[in-house]
């Protein structure tokens, strides 16, 4: 059996919101015991110049669905950004591994040499769909679920490096 870039690509995007989903449930369980507002947690960030704990989720969120869809050749779902709690903010999770579940092993097979193109205000991006992959959504993908994780572990929630990997 061949490695896809199915393979590569949505069960790898599953994998890094399972462990995000667990992250954000020790964030709360940490928030409860030290009774911080979450909101502090669900805002905080490591650079002033860089996105806040909700907004590297969102983006997390679209870098992941995004691939899919343009390597499976269909419509993203659209999201607000307009999540503020724990909550929310799993039900996000929820609704983009939902997206990701729908798309069929047959639907990314043999979409390694096709062309994708991400319009820019700077011009047109051409890529194809395994360089796409491999060089920028799973990079973008992994910076924004390490960062929430480097966020979350910055603001002392208990997290160790098992938590960002999980079990092989």
């Amino acid at each position: 059996m061949s490695f896809t870039l199915y393979d590569a690509s949505i069960p790898v995007f599953l994998r890094g919101f399972g462990q995000l989903s667990a992250i954000l449930d020790k964030a709360v369980a940490y928030a409860e015991a030290k009774k911080i507002d979450p909101a502090v947690l669900i805002n905080a960030r490591l650079a002033p110049d860089m996105y806040p704990l909700a907004r590297q989720i969102q983006t997390a969120s679209d870098a992941a669905k995004f691939a899919g869809a343009r390597l499976a050749g269909v419509e993203a779902p659209s999201f607000p950004d307009n999540e503020t709690t724990f909550d929310e903010l799993q039900q996000r999770i929820a609704k983009t591994v939902a997206f990701l579940n729908g798309i069929e092993p047959s639907a990314i097979a043999g979409q390694e040499g096709r062309e994708i193109v991400l319009k820019r205000a700077t011009g047109d991006v051409r890529l194809t769909g395994a360089a796409y992959l491999q060089g920028l959504a799973l990079p973008n993908f992994y910076f924004h679920l390490v960062t929430a994780y480097d966020i979350l572990r910055h603001n002392g929630v208990e997290l160790a490096k098992s938590d960002y990997l999980g079990k092989p």
